[in-house]
């Protein structure tokens, strides 16, 4: 089967199901597994240079009129074509995120092919690993779909239960430095599941941007900072946006130490399989439990320039 993804969740997806030789297209933000997604040809380019333009000029140009209801994202609709794609894997939760379902939808109708476009719209953790599923049933692979979907579901439990014992701390997860923009869909049910209390988002909410003065008043005992699309490196880069906001150091995360730079886009940003990891290191930095492999500076590291903690 020729497999074309336009979600680099969906990718992670495929991967998942050991279909990674099936991949004729991807995104050019799809990147994992690395070696098995080198080769494969991308077909979507960005509107926007996210590592020239700051998190404002950002959310300024996605919220602009030029990009108003609009995907920022371009797709070579002659690569397609050429692709000959049987499947074609894509989103409509979110147009700032993914090529849009409408241009896929619109290009693949104009394809002299008999092409299926599977689109995915995860909100919960239960519909990330229902995806997976989705995704096996439609690529013939269901039983080991299901398989899969049992083996993480059971990594969820296995952390549900490394801190059923524990306190839990007050936890406000960012996804986004300027605006302010609080964690939804699957995020806080990662954090519930690694033992905390998420606070300003609910399972499965589309969220919307927050002033600081709802953080402060929130008075988290975590901060975790995982803006959408940035690796560590990006977040840090911007780190002044929060330190240097008033009252900073005075809020209790910040006084305990308790701030982290997370790996958004491998573990929260993204529905994929990942999440499931991402709960894990989330059980390490909230009560530095160890589940699965050891967490890594890459994937989880403590905000820089942090007041000594309070004793």
């Amino acid at each position: 089967m020729r497999i074309v993804s336009l979600l680099p969740a969906a990718t992670d997806i495929v991967a998942e199901l050991g279909l990674s030789d099936q991949l004729v297209g991807r995104t050019h933000e799809c990147d994992w597994p690395p070696r098995e997604v080198a080769a494969v040809p991308v077909v979507t380019g960005a509107d926007l240079d996210q590592d020239r333009l700051s998190s404002r000029e950002i959310s300024d140009a996605v919220g602009g009129s030029a990009h108003s209801g609009s995907s920022l994202y371009t797709l070579d609709t002659e690569a397609l074509a050429a692709l000959r794609p049987d499947v074609v894997l894509t989103q409509d939760l979110c147009d700032v995120c993914a090529v849009s379902y409408e241009k896929v939808s619109r290009t693949v109708r104009l394809l002299d092919a008999d092409t299926r476009v599977l689109s995915l719209e995860p909100r919960t953790l239960a519909d990330v690993l229902d995806c997976l599923v989705t995704v096996g049933d439609l690529l013939g692979v269901r039983e080991r779909a299901e398989q899969h979907r049992a083996e993480l579901a059971a990594r969820m439990e296995t952390v549900r239960a490394s801190v059923a014992d524990r306190a839990r701390p007050r936890v406000v997860a960012i996804e986004w430095l300027d605006p302010l923009w609080p964690a939804g869909h699957w995020v806080p049910e990662q954090i519930t599941a690694a033992g905390g209390t998420p606070l300003l988002a609910a399972a499965g909410e589309h969220t919307k941007p927050m002033t600081w003065e709802s953080v402060r008043a929130a008075r988290p005992d975590v901060l975790l900072v995982l803006p959408c699309g940035f690796p560590p490196e990006r977040t840090l880069r911007e780190s002044e946006l929060l330190t240097g906001l008033p009252g900073w150091e005075e809020l209790p995360a910040v006084r305990a130490g308790r701030v982290w730079v997370l790996d958004g886009p491998s573990y929260f940003n993204r529905p994929g399989p990942r999440v499931v990891r991402g709960a894990e290191v989330l059980a390490h930095v909230l009560h530095e439990v160890k589940v699965g492999e050891p967490v890594t500076p890459a994937e989880a590291r403590p905000f820089p320039a942090l007041r000594t903690p309070s004793r």
